[in-house]
């Protein structure tokens, strides 16, 4: 058995977790209730995971945490967009 589908099927859960957040964001167009302290550890986690899966030459962690960055820096950019547009 490829272990490699034990990593495809961790990043299509970890990374698909996401868009729920996302898209009550851009829906809401609020992110109040997004801690931002916790959304930038993550995507310096994340970002992490990136340099460590290129490092061992992981597939599955590379495009998931790529997937998961863009996903959560739309969440921070929405974040940061929504609540200056309330000022």
């Amino acid at each position: 058995m490829n272990v490699d589908i034990f990593g495809y099927f961790a990043a299509i859960l970890t990374t698909t977790a996401f868009l729920p957040q996302l898209i009550k964001t851009l829906k809401t167009k609020k992110a109040d209730d997004v801690s931002l302290t916790t959304l930038i550890m993550f995507i310096i986690g994340v970002l992490s995971w990136i340099i460590y899966g290129y490092k061992i030459s992981s597939k599955p962690i590379l495009i998931a945490n790529l997937i998961t960055l863009i996903l959560n820096l739309l969440i921070l950019i929405s974040k940061i967009y929504f609540s200056k547009k309330l000022k």
